[in-house]
């Protein structure tokens, strides 16, 4: 399948029906009307609109994995493979985040471990886009390193107080419901964490600042601070010190998800630099009649629709109910070096319009910078490979 395919999903990729088909061409239909025309003004502003999000709801976009009790579609990892292509697809990877935090790694936990309690009274807002959700692991001086977590949480009668912060954290501006770890156990039993739900405006949860990056210009990233934060007992989410295993389990997801936003950018980039070369004129010819030029571009093609079989096959495995713990690993490390390969390549071939911000490939190669770092470096995901080799 080249760049520029128009062929249905179910007939490319023995994976995929026609309810995938239609579920791509929903999310795209979506991303031209509402999205293109608008984005780079919420670049400015540094948000996505929230009224987008609820439009999202509206067409059951942001719950697509979730029960249909609270609005899901009880679709599979395929599904949200196809949503998270075509959100990168939109050359704005800030807004392809801002929506994929929320509908798989965020919401997931509230999925996986909620009780009928929490799920009742959250899922119907978050599958429809009224509240937005955002997952709070990370900290200033803990990465990808759960075990050197600091933020701890006790239990006081009827609640329970959460001290610490959480940095890098997507959604964290405008979220409402925000899904924190935080150590329950030991002094040294690293693995003794819980899952908390915080709402905004509990009493001592602020959002400490805004913090300003490099791409992704349009999520709003924050750092948190917990002190003496007081959350009702019936806010822990799943069983107590059992958040490691929760978290590490949802990470699988994360990782199919960034690796399939990834190769929906890369796709995109390769078909904007093809429109590209094929027009612009040097030395009496196109770029594309540069044999160096159309030869990478060809191998870039090739390599990226490699990687997407990858992922489509892990993520038909997932939905199998087969472990695919090492393959999440390896697409993450993959797809996040790959997408900022092929973005540098594109720029270059885009000569100094590629250098301008008013182009598309200039934005899209910053976004692509983070897809080695978030959600787990190539550097922690090959070690993870490396483990289960042999």
């Amino acid at each position: 399948m080249n760049a520029h395919t128009t062929t249905p999903l179910h007939e490319a990729y023995p994976y995929f029906t026609a309810e995938h088909e239609m579920l791509r061409q929903t999310a795209r239909r979506f991303i031209d009307e509402e999205v293109a025309p608008h984005a780079d003004a919420w670049e400015e502003q540094g948000m996505v609109p929230r009224a987008v999000l609820r439009q999202m709801g509206d067409l059951g976009l942001l719950g697509i994995r979730f029960e249909a009790d609270y609005g899901g579609s009880e679709l599979d990892t395929l599904s949200t493979v196809v949503l998270a292509e075509e959100l990168g697809r939109s050359t704005f990877g800030g807004f392809a985040v801002t929506v994929l935090v929320h509908t798989d790694m965020a919401a997931p936990h509230l999925h996986h471990a909620g009780n009928a309690e929490q799920k009742q009274r959250l899922m119907p807002d978050i599958v429809a886009g009224r509240r937005i959700a955002a997952v709070a692991m990370t900290e200033p001086d803990a990465g990808s390193d759960l075990a050197s977590m600091r933020t701890t949480a006790r239990r006081e009668g009827d609640h329970w107080v959460l001290n610490g912060s959480k940095m890098f954290i997507t959604n964290g501006v405008y979220g409402d419901i925000f899904f924190v770890a935080a150590k329950t156990g030991e002094a040294g039993r690293n693995h003794q964490i819980s899952m908390f739900i915080v709402e905004k405006g509990a009493p001592g949860f602020t959002i400490a600042r805004p913090l300003k990056k490099h791409g992704w210009l349009c999520s709003d990233t924050a750092e948190l601070t917990f002190e003496n934060c007081r959350i009702p007992a019936g806010n822990l989410l799943g069983e107590e010190h059992k958040g490691f295993y929760a978290l590490v389990k949802n990470l699988q997801n994360e990782r199919i998800v960034l690796a399939s936003q990834a190769m929906g950018e890369a796709s995109k980039a390769i078909e904007l630099t093809l429109d590209w070369v094929t027009q612009r004129k040097a030395f009496g010819a196109t770029l594309w009649d540069k044999q160096a030029i159309r030869h990478r571009l060809a191998m870039l093609s090739a390599r990226v629709e490699a990687a997407k079989a990858l992922i489509y096959n892990t993520a038909w495995r997932d939905a199998q109910k087969h472990v695919v713990t090492a393959q999440a690993a390896m697409l993450k490390a993959l797809c996040g070096e790959l997408v900022n390969e092929v973005m540098y390549d594109c720029l270059q071939f885009h000569g100094g319009m590629g250098y301008i911000r008013e182009t598309a490939i200039e934005r899209m190669t910053r976004d692509a910078r983070i897809q080695s770092i978030g959600g787990g470096a190539t550097e922690v995901m090959l070690d993870e490979i490396a483990k289960r080799m042999g």
